[in-house]
């Protein structure tokens, strides 16, 4: 593979835009294919990284004031920078004016993606911006579905439409790139208390290996140094 093809296939945090669609607490009741508990950890976990990594968030709600129930309240209160954008009825959130404009707007072509229902409030605007020639990254574990057959169908679907399929773990390391950044333990705390609750366990024993090591380094010192 060319190194342009291998670029190609990665997330640019300079040319990324966030798309959470239609996370709401009514959907959410209809949710099959993932824990519910894990599905919203992991939207608030995306909406902790793209505040971190400061790329534009939109998020929007299909009839809010009806049985599809308003956003979750975690994806704002973590990133007052992310931009609601309403919709008047339109079921593919691309169908809404504002927020293809929102997102022309940014001058970036790279879309990160994740909603509810997955077969519908994800594909949809998916297949419109791959359409519309986007690279578009599909974020499945930050997406539910009324089942588990229904998510397999999509995938097939938007994979076939171009579309690329990637966890919310993948997309924060992708956005972090190294962990040689004065952030890169912001970063790590959100990956524990979000996405893989079991780092914490590998963080603690490496803390404690390494203060095993300083404190055998500070005994010999001592006695090194200790009068004859």
């Amino acid at each position: 593979m060319s190194m342009s093809n291998t670029i190609d296939t990665m997330i640019d945090p300079n040319d990324a835009v966030l798309l959470l669609i239609d996370h709401q607490s009514g959907l959410f009741q209809l949710v099959r294919d993932i824990e519910l508990s894990v599905l919203r950890s992991n939207v608030t976990a995306l909406a902790k990284i793209s505040r971190l990594v400061k790329i534009p968030t939109f998020t929007t709600a299909s009839v809010p004031d009806g049985p599809n129930g308003p956003l979750i309240p975690e994806i704002h209160q973590h990133n007052p920078e992310a931009v609601y954008i309403p919709r008047t009825g339109q079921i593919n959130a691309w169908d809404n004016p504002a927020w293809v404009d929102a997102i022309e707007k940014t001058g970036r072509k790279t879309l990160l993606i994740a909603g509810t229902l997955t077969s519908v409030c994800m594909a949809f605007p998916t297949l419109s911006a791959l359409a519309a020639g986007y690279k578009v990254f599909t974020i499945i574990d930050a997406s539910g579905n009324w089942s588990q057959m229904a998510t397999d169908l999509t995938l097939a679907r938007v994979v076939q439409a171009g579309a690329m399929p990637i966890d919310t773990y993948a997309v924060m390391s992708e956005l972090m790139n190294t962990w040689n950044r004065p952030d890169a333990m912001e970063f790590a705390a959100i990956a524990v208390d979000h996405i893989v609750p079991p780092y914490r366990a590998l963080m603690e024993s490496y803390d404690k290996a390494q203060s095993v090591q300083r404190d055998g380094l500070e005994t010999k010192l001592d006695r090194q140094m200790a009068p004859v």
